[in-house]
């Protein structure tokens, strides 16, 4: 801000207030000075105001007062409006050889008085114009505001004659943009960003829930509509939406301020812009001298394309121009005023905002600086609600603006790792949200292995089931002459026991980290593995069954029992499940997987199935063939047996049968490694069914009672078994 420096005679000039009866004594006030000069240049300042209003004293009433005030900062316009003139006149680089002088109307916001001091300007006459003329007017631009109130009134008189208007008031784009006033520049920088630095000042102390007060009329309402429109951008919200009736009468009187003014400074702009116009036609000898006196005689019309082209420097070195298209955004400096709310004692600068700096610099701030309302220590909160948390999202009051919500976690697996999240964001699948969900990490790569508990349990119980049923498979090869082990095939007994074997080792496919061999190999072993036990089952039922029916020889039954039909069962029966699994396996045989929902954190590598279908098929065959099994033991739990057999078999049909219809609702019902440990203790809890209820009353017999595992003993129990019967 340029430095001025002004020796004045009288600074305290107090209010004043005088009484007139009628509105002829106001008339009869002057209300403009004149000073002469080679070229004028005219201004409408507000030196002082007139209210009119009606009141009662305390002997008669008083009707229509008038009220005479002098502000302060009015005063200081008219200030620089000399001084601006006065230096150019001292200036022997500007206007040369030529005086400016200057005419000064008192502004009244009356329409007689508008329209009155505007054809004094134009005519140079201070009475109504008529045939006689006392002076010419040698004005070649006037000083105006921007109110629009003024512009109505003037702007039209003043168009008319083209007569060049320079109004220092706050920037309008509205009086640019309209086309009605050509003839009008404004000196003062645009102010297209005030709104935005505005806003930017809130955002910065975190102010979001804030009331407005406007100044009225047309420039305020513009001001409105631009800082409302900022703020919905930047989630700022309106508390109260400029009430009508708001009064900052509480604030206190200032003394008379010695720092310029914006609209002073502008002021002196004016003046200067006009003068270097003048100079620049001046330049190009269009103020030709045919006054009689030799004084530039020109017409004001002619100043227009030199006051659009004008661009100079000020004294204080600031660069100007009256092209609106041409002028920059103005950097504002922020002002704290100390010693708030007793008295506007001092003006402090705090920082400032340039529209021209890179995005994010353009607030610049000391708070150090900034000395707060009495009471207040530290930097005031102005919000409607507190800000949400990383880890919440902000979900909107009803029937409240957008600055008023609450705060709602994440969901399960989502994050919002900053403050005030609109929504929040859904980690990728191979990421999981942290507890505080505020941010998402690397999901850790898991299986059913070996080395954690569950893998141990199931590995040991499969290990220990084969070494138990090769233990067995021993001891009926030892004992293979006796005839609890020679009774109902022991040649099948083998089989199964093999059978068993290899479905407990299959199980250890399920464990571990799978690849796409395992993965084939988990479902093609389990499916044949166990066609071959439970289609031996059927067939040592089968066999029981036979050797009741042969009661004499020839018969075409013990010809069959004789010739091993029965075994011929397991061949087949393992053909036909070879071939739905090679069916399987040749249209969407199993693969690796990856399974990212069902364990947080982690992400379990798992053999997906391919073809649900050929899977439930696999499993219905065996079903189909337990099922077929368990009848036959069934029908035959009675016949006469020595060690019972049928009983047994029809226990283990039972059990397994069992096994698997419990499987398939908690298989479908389970995820992760869970489902493949299920379907691991299926594999271990059928097999040891069969085990169990088929070889473990024979192993009593063989270890604990040997006296029962003899011809004699055998074929006594098996003839009072047959008498029973009969």
């Amino acid at each position: 801000m340029f430095p001025f420096t002004f020796i004045l005679l009288v600074l305290q000039l107090p209010p004043f207030a005088r009484s007139f009866t009628n509105e002829a004594c106001l008339r009869q006030r002057g209300t403009s000075v004149h000073k002469d000069g080679d070229v004028v240049i005219g201004s409408f300042l507000t030196l002082y105001s007139v209210l009119y209003f009606t009141a009662i004293s305390d002997l008669q009433p008083i009707k229509d007062v008038f009220t005479f005030q002098l502000p302060p900062n009015t005063y200081q316009n008219f200030l620089a409006f000399i001084f601006a003139i006065e230096e150019i006149n001292k200036n022997p680089h500007l206007l040369p050889n030529i005086s400016l002088g200057y005419e000064f109307h008192n502004f009244l916001y009356s329409h007689w008085k508008m329209l009155e001091s505007s054809v004094i300007l134009l005519t140079g006459q201070d009475e109504i114009p008529n045939y006689t003329r006392r002076r010419d007017s040698k004005c070649a631009a006037v000083l105006t505001g921007t109110a629009w109130a003024m512009s109505a009134h003037i702007g039209p008189l003043l168009e008319l004659y083209k007569f060049p208007q320079v109004t220092f008031g706050s920037f309008d784009p509205m009086l640019r943009d309209s086309g009605h006033f050509p003839s009008l520049y404004q000196v003062a920088p645009k102010e297209t960003t005030l709104a935005a630095g505005v806003v930017s000042l809130l955002l910065h102390f975190g102010w979001t829930w804030v009331g407005l007060a406007i100044a009225e009329g047309q420039k305020g309402l513009q001001f409105l509509s631009d800082v409302r429109a900022e703020m919905d951008r930047n989630s700022v919200c309106v508390a109260f939406n400029c009430a009508p009736n708001i009064s900052l009468a509480w604030l206190p009187v200032n003394r008379f301020d010695m720092a310029l003014s914006d609209r002073s400074y502008n002021i002196y702009n004016a003046v200067y812009a006009v003068a270097h116009a003048l100079h620049d036609m001046l330049l190009q000898e269009q103020m030709p001298p045919t006054g009689q006196k030799g004084e530039k005689v020109f017409f004001p019309w002619q100043l227009h394309p030199f006051l659009k082209n004008t661009r100079f420097r000020n004294p204080a070195g600031d660069q100007l121009n009256l092209d609106d298209k041409r002028k920059r955004d103005v950097e504002y400096d922020i002002i704290n005023f100390w010693n708030f709310p007793e008295g506007l004692r001092r003006k402090v600068k705090v920082g400032a905002y340039s529209p021209q700096a890179p995005r994010g610099q353009q607030l610049s701030l000391f708070e150090d600086l900034i000395q707060w309302a009495t009471a207040i220590s530290k930097s005031p909160q102005s919000v409607c609600s507190d800000s949400c948390s990383p880890g919440f999202r902000k979900t909107p009051q009803e029937g409240k603006p957008s600055c008023c919500f609450d705060c709602t976690p994440c969901s399960e697996n989502e994050i919002a790792n900053d403050t005030d999240m609109e929504n929040c964001v859904k980690c990728p699948s191979h990421q999981y949200a942290n507890t505080q969900r505020t941010h998402c990490l690397q999901k850790t790569v898991t299986f059913l292995a070996y080395e954690e508990p569950l893998g141990k349990v199931l590995a040991v119980s499969a290990l220990s089931l084969t070494v138990l049923t090769a233990v067995i498979l021993g001891l009926f090869v030892k004992h293979r002459d006796t005839p609890i082990v020679k009774a109902n095939n022991r040649g099948l007994s083998y089989i199964l026991l093999g059978a068993l074997t290899f479905c407990f080792l299959c199980s250890l496919l399920f464990i571990g980290r799978p690849n796409t061999a395992t993965c084939v190999l988990q479902q093609t072993t389990f499916g044949v593995g166990f066609t071959v036990a439970v289609s031996t089952v059927l067939a040592k039922t089968l066999t029981v069954v036979l050797a009741f029916k042969v009661t004499a020889p020839g018969r075409r039954v013990r010809q069959l029992l004789l010739s091993g039909a029965p075994n011929s069962i397991i061949p087949i029966c393992c053909l036909l499940q070879i071939t739905l699994c090679g069916i399987w396996m040749g249209t969407n045989p199993p693969f690796i997987d990856t399974d990212a929902q069902s364990e947080h954190g982690h992400i379990i590598i798992v053999c997906n199935k391919g073809s649900l279908a050929a899977f439930h098929c696999v499993l219905g065959y065996l079903g189909s063939l337990a099922l077929g099994s368990f009848t036959v033991a069934f029908l035959a739990r009675n016949l006469p047996d020595a060690f019972n057999e049928a009983k047994f078999l029809t226990f283990s049909t039972v059990v397994f049968c069992s096994v698997w219809l419990t499987f398939l609702p908690v298989y479908h019902s389970t995820k992760g490694k869970l489902m493949v440990a299920m379907e691991v203790f299926s594999i271990l809890a059928s097999s040891a069914g069969l085990l169990g209820c088929i070889f473990v009353p024979k192993c009593y017999v063989i270890l604990l009672r040997p006296e029962r595992n003899s011809l004699p003993k055998f074929r006594d129990k098996t003839h009072s078994g047959r008498k029973k019967s009969s």
